[in-house]
């Protein structure tokens, strides 16, 4: 069976609350065989955290959501520093970034908070989750103004070519989700030019079901229509692409290649 790595997923997500552990279990019948929960704020982190604990294959992320930014308290980046470091469960902070299409907390706020998220990663060393929305230009500055080094992917990208470029000078990694199934995705040729070894593929569920399955709710079993379309686009054949965002999530995450490998 071909095996399937989801770099990003919402678990703790109250859409999975009746049926997590079917969830669970149609997700390794599929082959994905490794996941990373993604936190929104500080309390959901808590919950990815344990449930990571609980769930062999599982790693989660601890951070504030740019949606969530104006809501975070003043200690939220002293609480996610103290999460990060106390766990090797918690693989990379985030979800950050900036979202101007629902503009849901001041653009300032969340452009602080981003930039917290940025620098945190680079002192702790920890990869960082980003999420951009209509805000290719922020996204951007933030990206060339960041420390050196600092390690991270544009998550369920659709496009923005400041944000992606940037993204390529700092040797980040790109992850598509559902959306590059529909017939609306625009960011192919951008697609075409992610390097091989930066490449990532994801869920997003309980979001963003890809075709055919389009309009149900998303769950990480899905991964494999995601690799497809994925394939499809770059006229490779799946297991082509499997075996590569398998690998390159792994070294995204810092975590070891062997599937058998019991953490």
């Amino acid at each position: 069976m071909i095996r399937y790595f989801d770099t990003h997923c919402h678990l703790t997500d109250a859409a999975f609350r009746d049926d997590r552990e079917a969830v669970l279990r149609r997700a390794a019948d599929a082959g994905v065989a490794r996941m990373v929960t993604i936190a929104s704020t500080v309390a959901d982190a808590g919950d990815a955290l344990e449930l990571a604990r609980d769930t062999p294959g599982l790693w989660c992320t601890v951070g504030v959501h740019p949606h969530e930014a104006e809501a975070a308290s003043p200690e939220a980046l002293a609480e996610i520093r103290a999460i990060a470091t106390d766990d090797p469960l918690v693989v990379a902070l985030g979800e950050t970034g900036l979202d101007y299409h629902y503009d849901n907390a001041p653009r300032d706020v969340q452009r602080g908070l981003f930039d917290a998220h940025l620098e945190l990663g680079s002192l702790l060393g920890l990869p960082v989750v980003v999420h951009a929305r209509d805000a290719d230009q922020d996204v951007a500055a933030a990206l060339e103004n960041m420390p050196g080094g600092t390690r991270g992917v544009l998550h369920c990208f659709t496009g923005g070519e400041g944000a992606f470029e940037a993204a390529m000078r700092a040797g980040w990694y790109v992850s598509f989700s559902g959306i590059v199934s529909f017939k609306s995705f625009a960011a192919g040729d951008l697609l075409c030019e992610v390097p091989d070894d930066r490449l990532l593929v994801e869920t997003d569920a309980p979001y963003l079901s890809p075709v055919p399955l389009r309009g149900r709710r998303n769950e990480p079993g899905q991964l494999p229509h995601v690799v497809g379309a994925v394939a499809e686009r770059l006229g490779r054949d799946v297991v082509t692409v499997a075996r590569a965002t398998w690998d390159n999530a792994c070294a995204f995450y810092g975590l070891p290649l062997d599937e058998g490998w019991a953490r």
